[in-house]
C-alpha cells in the first residue's frame, strides 16, 4: 500500500487551488469546482492506495463539484465512489433526483453519472472518499447502481462495519505491510458489496466468499462491542448472529484460531491498555480484569502472564513494557 499526503498550506496561496483541482481530478475523476476561497484555499487530502481501490480521508471547506457529460466523455475510470462524512453537510444532484447527506452518512456516484454536489458553506467537511472499480463489486453493476442517489446510513447495520473499517484502516497506517494493501482491498470491496447488497435486499446474490468474509466482520465486531460481557461465549455469539456454533467455528478455522481464543485475546489486549493507561493508574487490576470479562482474578493473571510474559502487575510498574505490545500468542 501508497500513501501520499497533500496540504495546500504547503503551496504559495496563489497555487492552491489549482493543485487541489488536478489532485482530486486524479483521485476520483475529472470535474470542474468552485469556491469562493480559492484565493487563500485551505484543505487537506491523503490518497491511499490499496491495489486497485483508493481511499482518500480528506477536509475542505465550501467547495461545488461538477461531472459534467464532456468530462465524462473525455475521461470515466468506471469507478463506483463512495463518501463516508465524517462532519458537515452536503447536497447532490443527478439529473432529476437529490439527496441531503450529514455527518455519518454515505453517499455513493457514479463516474460514468453526470452530477452536482455542494457542500455546506457554512462550516468545512471532513470526510473519506473511497473509489473502488466496477468490477471489483460482487454485484452486477447494473443492479449495483441502483444504489446511486439513495440514502445509506454509516451508524447501523453494515454500514457501521464499512465506517468503523474506514475509520481504523485510515487511523494509522504505519501498522501495515505493503503486502496487505491488495488484502484490505478485498475486505473493504466485499463490505461496500455488502452494504448495497442488504441496501437492495439482494443479500442472495452475493458469491459465497463475500457473504461468508462480510459476515466473519460482523460477528468480530460483535464480540468487540460485547467484550465487558462475562457470559460472552461461542455460544452466545453464534445465538446472537443466528447462526450455529458450527458455522461460527468454521470462520475462525479459517483464519487459523477459535472463537474462544479471539474472544480472549480481544480481552487481553482490552485490558492490557487500560493497565498502561495514566488515568486508570488507581484502577485495581481485579477491577479491571472485570470490567472485560474476566470473572477471577487467578484465571486473569495466569492468562495474561501466558500471553504477554509477565504478570498484570509487573506490566504496570514496567515503563519499558507500557506502550504498544504485540498480539497475545493463539
Amino acid at each position: 500500500m501508497n500513501e501520499t499526503e497533500f496540504r495546500t498550506e504547503d503551496l504559495p496561496a496563489g497555487e492552491r487551488f489549482e493543485a487541489w483541482e488536478e489532485l482530486l481530478s486524479h483521485a476520483h475523476a475529472p470535474m470542474h469546482q468552485t469556491t469562493e476561497f480559492a484565493a487563500d484555499f485551505r484543505a487537506h487530502v491523503r490518497l491511499i492506495e490499496l491495489g486497485e481501490v483508493v481511499v482518500w480521508p480528506a477536509q475542505w471547506p465550501h467547495l461545488t463539484f461538477h461531472r459534467t457529460p464532456r468530462l465524462i466523455r473525455q475521461s470515466d475510470p468506471e469507478h463506483c465512489h463512495l463518501s463516508l462524512c465524517m462532519s458537515g453537510n452536503a447536497v447532490a444532484q443527478w439529473q432529476r433526483s437529490e439527496a441531503a447527506y450529514h455527518a455519518y452518512d454515505f453517499h455513493v456516484t457514479d463516474t460514468s453519472i453526470p452530477y452536482d454536489i455542494m457542500t455546506d458553506p457554512r462550516t468545512p467537511i471532513t470526510m473519506i472518499g473511497v473509489e473502488v472499480p466496477k468490477t471489483l463489486l460482487g454485484l452486477p453493476w447494473g443492479r449495483a447502481q441502483q444504489i446511486v442517489g439513495r440514502g445509506l446510513s454509516g451508524r447501523e447495520g453494515v454500514g457501521a462495519l464499512l465506517a468503523q473499517f474506514l475509520t481504523g484502516v485510515t487511523g494509522d497506517t504505519s501498522v501495515y505491510r505493503p503486502a496487505d494493501g491488495q488484502r484490505l482491498a478485498w475486505v473493504l470491496s466485499d463490505l461496500v458489496t455488502a452494504l448495497f447488497a442488504q441496501a437492495l435486499e439482494a443479500e442472495g446474490e452475493l458469491a459465497p466468499e463475500a457473504r461468508t468474509r462480510t459476515l466473519a466482520l460482523e460477528v468480530k465486531s460483535f464480540i468487540r462491542r460485547n467484550l465487558r460481557d462475562a457470559d460472552l461465549t461461542p455460544s452466545s455469539v453464534a445465538a446472537a448472529r443466528n447462526i450455529s456454533r458450527g458455522h461460527l467455528h468454521r470462520l475462525f478455522q479459517a483464519e487459523g484460531t477459535t472463537v474462544a481464543a479471539f474472544i480472549r485475546d480481544q480481552r487481553l489486549e482490552a485490558a492490557r491498555r487500560d493497565l498502561t493507561d495514566p488515568g486508570q493508574s488507581g484502577t485495581p487490576i481485579h477491577a479491571i480484569a472485570a470490567r472485560w470479562g474476566f470473572r477471577d482474578h487467578a484465571t486473569f493473571t495466569r492468562t495474561f502472564r501466558s500471553a504477554y510474559g509477565v504478570t498484570p502487575r509487573d506490566y504496570r510498574h514496567a515503563p519499558v513494557l507500557a506502550g504498544p505490545a504485540a498480539a497475545p500468542a493463539e
